[in-house]
């Protein structure tokens, strides 16, 4: 993982390792958000498979994955980063699905 965090021009992230599986843009997850922290989205989401769109890194370090969910009418939107159809998920609250897509 090198540079990028939000708000400044630096480089994203290329990969994050989860599970000693290497995460990329373009992988298919199955959201599994942590308990203790589920808000309305959590619940909803768990379960669901989603495209990574994106690694995201904060300014602590931490990497998250934009993801657009398969099953959302409006996946569309969320591959172009519109608001509401593009989730953020901490990288460990992802699971590689049985399905990857090719690179």
């Amino acid at each position: 993982m090198n540079g990028g965090v939000w708000g400044t021009d630096g480089p994203k992230p290329e990969s994050v390792r989860v599970g000693g599986v290497d995460l990329r843009k373009g992988d298919r997850v199955r959201l599994r958000p942590e308990g203790g922290n589920a808000d309305i989205f959590d619940l909803v989401l768990d379960g669901k498979l989603a495209v990574i769109e994106s690694l995201e890194q904060d300014f602590e370090g931490r990497i998250h994955l934009s993801v657009s969910v398969e099953d959302d009418p409006g996946q569309d939107l969320g591959v172009r980063g519109t608001p509401g159809h593009r989730f953020f998920f901490r990288a460990e609250a992802a699971l590689l699905s049985f399905a990857r897509t090719d690179r």
